[in-house]
């Protein structure tokens, strides 16, 4: 049986899933990686000890596969994409750490070129705002500040760049468009590096990578340094734009929802950009050959990782999974908002200075009422997306596919069918940001032959059809209402 391996290197940890031609998971793994802040609203992490995350995944799911006496001919690879790593392309070794796509430290530098007039042009060039979000401040802080030298030997990629170089052994330093176009640095009208982006944020333009399509040969494996294996890197996209090719939502009009660290919806509209909507991101969503699919994007910067907040910095739960449980046995958080902008907010506001806040609370609120606030924030905040995509499509949205750890959590997803008013799907295999790496890297060594062949493997495991909800305007009006508050005390 031919085997595809997929690589999923999220914000806080690395999984390799190895899926066979009908589009199943064989087998998996997974390994955590380290998160490091080492000041207020800064995200780092260590490239070695993601590489290494890497390697052991990958090491552990292929030595399965050939314990099953199968062959791995192609490897798709996600990523965290805006995530700035800065490489020597002569030692192979960082040259500092990672800045994370959460990390808030450009904001001031953002306001600053936004004052001076550059967003329209950015917006334009781009299809992004001018956010500490993306790569291109993150890249200029660490030339700058951050003590990085940019010389002949200096390499940057986002996270899929980093690991494709470790892979082949150094012999590539590509990307694919999708994640090209989340560093505002490159042109999504003509799908190059932008020489005037560059300029203006100091950027050597012989230290990006060769950019290429999503799917078809990026590189041949170096066995020394992947585990063994000699075989195609023949996908690569974007985690959400991976999860959105994994949903098979090759309509235009067709949208996802992955509820991971952050939320990303997602929305395809075809293979022309529009100009650019407030609030929204226009995105590549792929390249198939000389086709490009671009996508509408509300991306919402913490939803998971509220839980994982709530787990690791207040002990209020041991495990992530009792969210689920808590969320079921809580039908209402009496009173209880909880904003978790820990690093600002993002669509549809795009307030980088905002800071979480948990609203409502009262002598009577429990732990339990904190985490279905926690919960809540995530249907709410896609509420708040969903309705400024539909209000710049002039179209209702017809149902929502979803995936991501949370899309588990039976409750969250009936609460949101009832928020949004419409259907929502949930998919047999919730991993659909690898599946779809795994598509787009079969697709590229022929495994299938179009991406409708690919996805043919999407079965629906579960619905959730949106039911009559007493208050449910009143109480969304007041999520709003915290939005408002949470916002005024960070304005200073």
């Amino acid at each position: 049986m031919s085997i595809v391996l997929a690589i999923d290197a999220g914000t806080t940890g690395v999984r390799t899933f190895a899926i066979d031609a009908d589009g199943t998971p064989v087998a998996t793994a997974y390994r955590e990686f380290p998160q490091h802040f080492p000041q207020p609203g800064w995200v780092e992490h260590d490239p070695e000890e993601i590489w290494q995350a890497t390697l052991a995944t990958l090491a552990e799911v292929t030595a399965r596969i050939h314990a099953l006496g199968e062959r791995v001919i192609a490897i798709g690879i996600t990523d965290q994409r805006e995530t700035t790593v800065v490489w020597d392309k002569r030692t192979g070794h960082p040259r500092a750490r990672a800045i994370v796509w959460q990390d808030r430290r450009t904001a001031s530098r953002c306001a600053e070129l936004k004052a001076q007039g550059l967003e329209p042009d950015v917006r334009s060039r781009t299809g992004l705002v001018l956010d500490p979000y993306f790569s291109a401040t993150k890249l200029e802080w660490l030339l700058t500040t951050g003590g990085v030298r940019a010389d002949d030997d200096l390499a940057f990629g986002t996270i899929d760049s980093w690991i494709v170089w470790n892979l082949s052994g150094g012999a590539a330093h590509v990307t694919d468009t999708s994640n090209a176009s989340r560093t505002m640095l490159f042109d999504i009208n003509t799908l190059t590096w932008s020489p005037d982006l560059c300029d203006r944020f100091g950027v050597p333009m012989a230290a990006l990578p060769t950019v290429r399509p999503s799917s078809g040969y990026f590189a041949t494996t170096d066995p020394k340094r992947a585990a063994g294996l000699e075989v195609p890197i023949s996908g690569i996209a974007g985690d959400q734009q991976a999860a959105l090719f994994g949903q098979a939502c090759f309509t235009p009009g067709m949208a996802k929802n992955t509820y991971g660290t952050g939320s990303f919806v997602l929305v395809n509209i075809g293979s022309r950009a529009p100009a650019p909507a407030d609030g929204l991101l226009t995105t590549v969503a792929w390249t198939l050959g000389d086709t490009t699919t671009y996508a509408m994007e509300g991306s919402i910067f913490v939803t998971g990782a509220a839980i994982q907040w709530l787990r690791d910095g207040l002990g209020v739960v041991a495990e992530s999974k009792e969210a689920s449980a808590i969320t079921a046995r809580t039908p209402d958080p009496l009173g209880v908002y909880f904003v978790p902008a820990f690093t600002g907010l993002g669509s549809p506001w795009w307030d980088p200075y905002a800071r979480g806040s948990i609203l409502g609370i009262t002598r009577g609120t429990t732990r339990d009422h904190v985490v279905r606030a926690a919960v809540e924030a995530m249907a709410f905040q896609t509420r708040d997306v969903i309705d400024a995509i539909t209000a710049v499509a002039s179209a209702p949205l017809s149902e929502l596919r979803v995936d991501g750890g949370a899309s588990g959590n039976d409750a969250l997803l009936q609460f949101q069918a009832d928020l949004l008013g419409v259907t929502v799907r949930r998919p047999m295999v919730s991993e659909t940001t690898v599946q779809g790496a795994a598509f787009l890297a079969g697709l590229g060594v022929g495994l299938w032959g179009t991406p409708t062949d690919a996805a043919s493997a999407w079965r629906q495991a579960s619905e959730f059809v949106a039911q009559p909800h007493a208050d449910l305007a009143g109480r969304y009006e007041r999520w709003r209402r915290a939005i408002e508050v949470t916002r005024a005390f960070a304005a200073d």
